[in-house]
């Protein structure tokens, strides 16, 4: 729901690609939202990593 303001990005520690999300949907009117989407989607096939490198949990 907030994918495209990269809040999944600053929840798990990545601070520079979240404000690289807001800035991509805010520049393209929500169209960047897309990009939150198939971000969370690939996280949830692939697992992910916190900001430091640890895998995270199910």
């Amino acid at each position: 729901m907030l994918g495209g303001f990269g809040v999944g990005r600053f929840y798990m520690g990545h601070t520079k690609i979240g404000v690289l999300q807001l800035v991509v949907s805010v520049v393209t009117c929500g169209i960047g939202g897309l990009w939150g989407f198939i971000d969370g989607i690939l996280i949830l096939i692939n697992g992910g990593v916190d900001g430091e490198g640890r895998p995270l949990r199910d």
